[in-house]
């Protein structure tokens, strides 16, 4: 693309030899690039690398120094301007370029960074140093070519004090000690990208597991490494099954992975180097809820498949990086499926993954799958659910029209075939294409080349549907020019004689013979990525089939039938009559679904008229009496898997509508649990049970959380605990927690979390928004404009709003800030504003009249 923000192209680079001396002191660290360039045109004698915050002392080729050394700060670029002949020497031979400097061992989760943490035996605060490289960071830590097409070898060499672990993405070649400190030189990577790169200087001890071809070892801070153990064993197993699974064996000699303090993703995938979030590798099975376990799992299996997806294959481009993130997504749930099928994770995906992809693409501020970025700002912006959850989301619904086998073949002979290079989107087509005689590309180009997906409104005849498409957008006001594109729709009807797969709808308006009695469904399974808008009648028809409808079409049809009504195509009350006929549902997976998209309706009214809310919550209990009179809130190994699961679900949505009885459960187990029986509040309940004692605490119960998560060692439980710090509705224990947020009681990484569940009332809502106009600044030169971590801030502190009026104001505010860097995160925030204004202003009539009749409005 012509105005990509790229490095010019007269010299490449071959081998890196990068080494590094944190301070711990200063939190700056010396380093010194020497890099092997192939000379491509020696008729400019200049050279230009990536580098942001590093202070360049001395530059060299040979003996050569550059007359001149510029920075642009904007393009984050350092051009060295030679004497004129230096690069015509080199023409027919490689020449070395070395660079000595000094950089910010900064603060930010990014670069070659210091990660806090308390030493868990005497209390101090020690520090660890890392790095985070993806997108466009490893210029914070190296001048390099910090373009992922622009493959190099890497050789690494760390030096600290000698009682510090050395690790990199390859094993250790050489470890002495000079003068007291150690220096450890790694052997030399395959071809690899610049983002990929990773070494961590640290206190770490660790855990193994040498039972495959590969030894695995997870890393942690002395007294966490016990926990790295679930880890250990899964990542063996799942790098076999990888290896048999693409037919190609783990390159490299090790897999390491390591459980970082402050971490501004959940992991990152650098190649035999994996670092994590703590929360998302470590795991004390006996003590963590099933949705961490499954977490943990996911999440390890996701960036072990990014060793062969993205690490051996890699995007040619950024906007290929859903080729990275969408597959290693798909994988880690094919892969969990492997080896927990009782976990059921394919009828999840329907409400997790799907979901998530539908309601970003639902907003008019989404962006195609494969989005052209020309600069780091706008690409670390696409680290965001179109890459990955729409990217998973269309490869299941592509391997479901292939069959799992076809697609695994195409898609092993695509590995095969541009292994230690860069692809395109097209070369992934075109290999499933060889794999299964279909024409891929025609089909799947849309889907990835254009935003959004459709809603297909089905029309009723005598053995005769009608199919017709539009763009679906949660505001409901779709535009002529918004509504051009015609996608591949593959229709999967079933009725009482099976599923018909041979449909697809390829016009905006399509008939089909079709004899359906009175039974059919299409989108069966919820394969494919649209909303169903089927005749209104057809609504209450369903809610007597249930038991004629899979566990992922029944969670289907109660998403789409929330987000029909959000937008407008049919009233909440048909909604909310869909839920009322499911009440004996005993799955899990559709109880989850159903009180998502009831939470929904109540995140939308939340600033509405007390008595409403208070009869919706009515609503909401009547909805959960019947399953939840007969629970006895314990837990034990006889119960099975969903049983569990149904159980932690009906709890979360009973303290949702504050019922008394789980109010006064809440409150024994609590106090038992403050006084000292560790016991006395199920695991699998615990984070629920906080939740309740929030919503209904004292100051006194706020101090007792506060003091969990301060000194409980248990990982779960901490998070557990900051997270419902929000939940108080008192307006100086909400500023106390805001104040935390900011003063280094809450590391970066998690400044978020409590904000979450203040989102979750109107007290919490207003403020945020006062907080974060006061502080605004201050957050983004903590955050630094693109991380990702600020824009999932301010999607939680603006998105809670409900009015238009509220949409006034926040883009009054920000029309006075630079929004740069985080100004898609800003637009979807706003966006998700204006879709809940719409509804609320559109039916809420409607949602009174209903709740009046159904006797819970007075």
């Amino acid at each position: 693309m012509s105005d990509r923000e790229i490095l010019p192209t007269n010299a490449t680079p071959l081998h890196y030899h990068i080494s590094f001396e944190p301070n711990f002191e200063t939190f700056k660290f010396n380093g010194i690039t020497t890099i092997d360039l192939k000379v491509n045109d020696s008729s400019k004698d200049i050279i230009t690398l990536n580098s942001v915050e590093l202070d360049i002392h001395e530059v060299s080729i040979d003996d050569i120094k550059p007359t001149k050394i510029d920075f642009d700060e904007t393009k984050q670029t350092v051009i060295l301007q030679f004497p004129e002949g230096t690069l015509n020497k080199y023409e027919s031979k490689d020449l070395q370029l070395k660079i000595a400097y000094t950089g910010i061992l900064n603060d930010q989760m990014a670069g070659f960074y210091r990660a806090k943490y308390q030493d868990k035996t005497t209390g101090e605060t020690k520090y660890m140093a890392t790095t985070q490289m993806e997108a466009t960071d490893a210029r914070r830590a190296f001048p390099c070519f910090d373009e992922p097409n622009l493959k190099s070898k890497f050789t690494v060499q760390l030096t600290s004090d000698k009682s510090l672990t050395h690790l990199s993405n390859m094993d250790v070649n050489e470890e002495k000690i000079v003068d007291s400190k150690k220096i450890t030189i790694f052997n030399k990577t395959p071809e690899m990208s610049t983002y990929l790169v990773a070494f961590i200087v640290a206190d770490l001890k660790y855990v193994e597991n040498n039972s495959g071809r590969t030894p695995v070892k997870v890393y942690a801070t002395p007294g966490d490494e016990t926990n790295g153990q679930f880890a250990a064993d899964l990542a063996s197993k799942t790098l076999d099954f990888f290896e048999k699974t693409f037919n190609i064996e783990y390159p490299l000699p090790k897999m390491d992975m390591v459980a970082v303090h402050e971490f501004s993703a959940g992991a990152m995938e650098n190649w035999g180097l994996v670092t994590y979030r703590v929360i998302d590798v470590l795991l004390d099975e006996k003590n963590a809820s099933l949705d961490r376990i499954q977490r943990v799992a996911e999440v390890i299996q996701h960036e072990l498949a990014h060793q062969w997806f993205g690490n051996l294959v890699t995007m040619d481009w950024w906007e290929g990086l859903w080729l990275n993130e969408g597959f290693a997504t798909w994988m880690s749930w094919y892969s969990c499926n492997n080896f927990h099928p009782e976990w059921k994770v394919w009828e999840q995906y329907v409400s997790d993954n799907l979901q998530r992809a539908i309601g970003l693409d639902s907003l008019r501020s989404s962006h195609p799958i494969e989005v052209p970025v020309k600069n780091a700002d706008e690409i670390n912006q696409i680290f965001d659910a179109i890459s990955y959850s729409k990217g998973s989301t269309l490869l299941r619904m592509i391997s479901k029209w292939l069959g799992e086998d076809v697609f695994i073949k195409g898609v092993s002979q695509y590995l095969q075939k541009f292994k230690y290079d860069n692809a395109v989107t097209e070369d992934l087509w075109d290999h499933l294409a060889q794999a299964s005689d279909k024409d891929v590309k025609k089909v799947m180009n849309i889907w990835t080349k254009k935003v959004g997906f459709p809603l297909v409104t089905v029309i009723e005849g005598k053995d005769k549907l009608t199919f017709v498409q539009h763009r679906y957008l949660s505001t409901g006001d779709v535009l002529p020019e918004e509504d051009e594109t015609i996608y591949p729709v593959f229709l999967s009807i079933k009725t009482k004689n099976g599923v018909d797969t041979s449909l697809v709808l390829d016009e905006k308006i399509k008939s089909f013979d079709v004899k359906y009695g009175d039974f059919y469904k299409i989108n069966s399974d919820q394969a494919g990525l649209f909303i169903a808008a089927y005749p209104a009648k057809r609504w209450s028809v369903f809610g007597k089939q249930r038991k004629m409808l899979s566990v992922e079409d029944r969670t289907g049809l109660v998403a789409d039938a929330k987000n029909l009504c959000a937008a407008g195509y049919v009233s909440t009350a048909t909604f909310l009559d869909l839920v009322s006929a499911w009440k004996d549902e005993d799955s899990f997976v559709v109880w989850e679904q159903m009180c998502n998209s009831l939470n929904a309706v109540r995140s939308a009214w939340l600033f509405a008229d007390d008595k409403v809310n208070e009869s919706f919550v009515k609503y909401m209990t009547n909805v959960i009496d019947g399953k939840i009179k007969k629970i006895q809130w314990t837990f034990d190994d006889s119960q099975s898997y969903d049983d569990q699961r149904l159980k932690v679900v009906l709890f979360r949505t009973a303290v949702a509508c504050n019922l008394d009885s789980i109010i006064k459960t809440s409150r024994e187990m609590f106090d038992k649990h403050i006084a000292g029986d560790k016991s006395a509040i199920p695991v699998l309940i615990k984070p629920y049970v906080f939740a309740c004692i929030a919503k209904n605490g004292t100051t006194q119960d706020y101090e007792s959380l506060l003091n969990i998560y301060k000194t409980t060692d248990n990982s779960d439980e901490k998070i557990a605990a900051l997270r419902v710090l929000g939940g108080f509705k008192d307006t100086e224990l909400i500023k106390r927690t805001l104040g935390y947020v900011l003063d280094g009681t809450i590391l970066n990484q998690d400044i978020y979390i409590p904000l979450v569940s203040m989102r979750g009332h109107k007290e919490g809502v207003l403020a945020m928004w006062t907080w974060l106009q006061t502080h605004l600044d201050d957050i983004v030169k903590r955050l630094h404009p693109s991380s990702p971590l600020l824009g999932h801030l301010l999607n939680v502190t603006i998105s809670g709003f409900t009015s238009y009026q509220d949409i006034s104001t926040i883009k009054e505010f920000f029309s006075k800030k630079d929004t740069k860097g985080y100004d898609k995160s800003l637009a979807q925030a706003i966006d998700t504003i204006e879709s809940k204004a719409q509804w609320v202003s559109r039916d809420s009539a409607d949602v009174e009249k209903y709740l009046k009749e159904k006797k819970f409005l007075v």
